[in-house]
């Protein structure tokens, strides 16, 4: 008799939590990279005291999980970039809710019918599509709809050791770097930093990685006005001035004026170590390389940044953006509901992402005091106006990337001409478009 009352109690214990209003929680899984520290920011809610990349997202969304007691965000992070993961969530009909994307990725997936439409949700959000800034909307737009939420602009740039320019004499009267102004001018520079320091100019990831060599090459590619992806089906690659980037980036390397073995985290870690004059990475780095010239060690009180210079006749650097997607599924008015609050908390707090050094995805914060007041934005705004990306209609970007970076990586290092190499890079590219 005892044993059936306690039976029955557990039974009733269970069906009054069932019934409790904490079970109407709405879960919202979000996908994504940006990397991972929940050892530093894992129970952090106070975003200003949060720093990088995976600080700051990371802090983000705790505040909105603290803020937000009838919903959940439960967080998957992935191994950048993840989408060969989404697709295999895609493949199962069972993809998260929100998830970050590259804008230049978008297309891929949306052309399948693999992505929602954003429109309605912003309406139900408050959020208004005018208030993202122009390449943001662009990014995300495809077929007169957004397909993504613009949370940011990224490019590459010119991380500067003003300790070694200083060493090297090569800083201006009021104390910034002497930038080249010509491909001529680069190697000239080069050359006199690593005379004067011992060290290469340049820090590259040129190791498991090709990614920023195919970044360089658009970059230069779009200072030379060459329109090489007109048709977005078929690239063209074997011309003078894509043979005037690979040949002046396969100096650089000859002449060892730049490193030559670093994966991507080796990379990272020697700038602020003092390896070299100037590091070739991207927008997000900003913040830690401010917090690194704020420490003793070789930067400090010694950093600057600016967007990659000037060396042919148009001022321009290739760029990019992240996004937030909502993945093609069935979902529930909670859901919904939920989803628009998360996406209109991000686009609030859109200044606490751009302290990573990305260019915000939301026009007013440009125009924010403590936007303009962060370290260096004056050098790298113009970027805004400067950044340009390949076509919308280029279908598999990051592939596309790849095989480009993987061509240019063998003409620099030696292992094929530099016209064949242009020349497979343009095949492998075209073959891959043409038999999607």
């Amino acid at each position: 008799m005892k044993l059936k009352k306690l039976l029955f109690s557990v039974a009733a214990l269970a069906a009054l939590t069932i019934a409790t209003p904490s079970w109407a929680e709405t879960e919202l899984s979000v996908q994504r990279f940006f990397g991972a520290c929940e050892a530093d920011f894992g129970t952090n809610t106070d975003v200003d005291k949060a720093v990088g990349e995976c600080g700051i997202i990371t802090s983000l969304i705790n505040k909105f999980n603290a803020e937000n007691s009838d919903i959940n965000v439960v967080v998957t992070t992935v191994e950048w970039p993840g989408y060969d993961q989404l697709t295999a969530q895609l493949a199962a009909g069972d993809p998260p809710d929100i998830v970050t994307m590259h804008e230049s990725v978008i297309s891929d997936y949306q052309s399948r019918n693999l992505l929602m439409p954003m429109d309605d949700i912003f309406k139900s959000a408050g959020i208004e599509p005018s208030s993202f800034t122009g390449a943001g909307v662009a990014g995300v737009t495809k077929d007169g709809k957004m397909y993504g939420m613009p949370f940011d602009t990224w490019t590459m740039l010119f991380h500067i050791n003003l300790n070694l320019f200083k060493q090297a004499d090569m800083l201006n009267a009021d104390g910034t770097p002497m930038l080249p102004s010509s491909p001529d001018e680069l190697l000239e520079q080069a050359r006199k930093f690593k005379a004067a320091t011992g060290k290469p100019y340049m820090i590259q990831q040129l190791a498991n990685g090709v990614a920023p060599y195919t970044r360089l090459f658009y970059t230069f590619m779009a200072q030379q006005n060459s329109d090489f992806f007109a048709d977005p089906m078929n690239v063209k690659l074997q011309s003078d001035e894509a043979r005037n980037v690979v040949n002046l980036f396969k100096t650089i390397f000859d002449e060892g004026l730049t490193t030559i073995d670093m994966d991507y985290p080796s990379a990272v870690a020697a700038f602020p170590g003092g390896e070299g004059g100037v590091a070739l990475n991207g927008t997000w780095l900003i913040g830690d390389y401010v917090a690194a010239s704020e420490k003793e060690g070789a930067l400090k009180d010694g950093y600057t940044v600016y967007p990659y210079p000037q060396l042919f006749a148009t001022d321009a650097s290739y760029a990019d953006g992240h996004a937030w997607v909502m993945p093609t599924k069935e979902r529930s008015d909670e859901n919904i509901a939920a989803t628009a609050k998360f996406l209109r908390f991000l686009t609030d707090n859109d200044y606490q992402w751009a302290r990573t050094g990305h260019l915000p995805g939301v026009q007013a914060v440009f125009d924010m005091e403590d936007f303009k007041n962060l370290p260096h934005r004056s050098n790298i705004a113009k970027i805004a106006q400067t950044g340009v990306s390949l076509p919308p209609a280029v279908l598999r970007q990051f592939a596309v990337q790849d095989i480009i970076g993987e061509e240019i990586s063998s003409a620099i290092t030696g292992n094929k001409s530099v016209d064949d190499a242009l020349k497979d890079a343009e095949y492998r590219v075209n073959d891959l478009l043409n038999n999607l």
